[in-house]
């Protein structure tokens, strides 16, 4: 009988305010349906001044910490498509604040939104090799695109931790996964902007011609029929994208796929909005925790990050992934934001983006467990 490994702990992590797209509706004059229907979002998260992807990271971890302990970490892999440093690794910051091991390896992955599913397929592999070794997985993310964009609502910020090991609590990762790769200019950020370049609907068709080559190299592998797979996590940078991939799913499969099957997976997403390389596993995590027949079924993941790399793989979840589930401190979180106005939430994104050029303090004044508390000779500042 071969070992199962997957995902054994998930916990998600978001920023400390929260804009109401209610609110910037009104003051862009644009129809709030369009964003609360037509991107199937509700709500953005927004990060203080005093948070960035490795304090957000960081907290999503620190509970399967508290958990779990840190003994039998010996990996700890970073993905995120909103790097702070060209040469350090997010996760040795991370590992420092988290107080992992000094005999662990650190390492960041980037591509896009896809980063963190390579990270965890690494991460199998790791396991497979050495069942008693664990491996901790940070997926940390802030999507900042211009003011009065059409992207700006598709703004968000969020992180999601996870632990791979030997037999899981949670979902048993299976072997067989579908990939593609293409050269696409769809979406990029480029080293001296500190916000995104998109091209929205080539985007979106990227993604849909990534999930259909991804599903036929999935199936000729091997892969299982679709109607073996009773639920669906797919890629969301907004909410509605997760229908469109759904719907293509069914097109190309010639196969009726409910809403049922995707639906849940939205809940965090609409919430927190756009969080990147978390996104497919925020997903996870609200699938996990609002579904209660979940144990034994199969689930498929559309894993995309655009410029392009989609990955369709299948975890089926484990007997006693209730026990585990992390709904009410996930809810606190996401309730405990502070809400900001337009204008607030202008200024948060202004100063969003720190130079290293002088020395600069930042105050706390988030909550959290963590805080970027400024730069340094040059060097960013963390504390506990």
């Amino acid at each position: 009988m071969s070992m199962r490994i997957g995902i054994h702990d998930l916990s998600l992590a978001t920023a400390g305010y929260v804009l109401d797209l209610n609110d910037l509706a009104a003051a862009t004059g644009v129809d709030p349906d369009k964003f609360r229907i037509g991107l199937g979002q509700d709500q953005m998260s927004v990060p203080g001044l005093d948070e960035d992807i490795v304090t957000m990271g960081a907290a999503a971890a620190l509970p399967i910490l508290e958990r779990h302990g840190r003994d039998s970490i010996r990996t700890l892999m970073f993905a995120t498509e909103s790097g702070i440093d060209q040469s350090k690794s997010a996760a040795v910051f991370a590992h420092a604040l988290l107080g992992l091991p000094d005999t662990c390896r650190a390492v960041e992955l980037k591509q896009a939104c896809y980063a963190a599913t390579a990270a965890m397929q690494a991460a199998l592999g790791i396991v497979a090799r050495n069942p008693e070794e664990t491996v901790l997985v940070i997926a940390s993310d802030i999507a900042r695109y211009e003011v009065d964009t059409a992207a700006e609502p598709t703004q968000g910020a969020g992180a999601v931790a996870f632990l791979i090991a030997a037999d899981p609590a949670l979902v048993e990762i299976e072997p067989i996964v579908g990939v593609h790769t293409a050269d696409v200019s769809d979406f990029w950020r480029p080293n001296d902007s500190a916000t995104a370049v998109v091209d929205g609907k080539l985007s979106i068709d990227a993604y849909l011609d990534g999930l259909t080559a991804a599903w036929d190299d999935f199936r000729a592998r091997g892969g299982v029929d679709i109607a073996e797979i009773e639920r669906f996590c797919h890629h969301q940078p907004f909410t509605r994208m997760a229908a469109k991939a759904h719907r293509r799913m069914a097109e190309h499969t010639g196969t009726e796929l409910g809403v049922e099957l995707y639906e849940t997976s939205t809940v965090y997403n609409r919430r927190m909005g756009n969080s990147y390389t978390a996104s497919l596993y925020a997903g996870l995590a609200a699938l996990l925790d609002f579904d209660d027949d979940l144990a034994g079924r199969r689930i498929g993941f559309v894993s995309y990050g655009s410029g392009s790399v989609t990955e369709i793989f299948t975890g089926v979840v484990s007997a006693e992934y209730r026990e585990f589930r992390r709904q009410a401190e996930t809810a606190a979180r996401l309730d405990g934001r502070v809400p900001v106005s337009v204008e607030r939430y202008r200024a948060l994104h202004s100063g969003g983006a720190v130079s290293s050029a002088a020395d600069v303090e930042i105050p706390v004044e988030t909550d959290g467990p963590f805080h970027f508390t400024g730069i340094r000779h040059r060097a960013r500042q963390y504390r506990a």
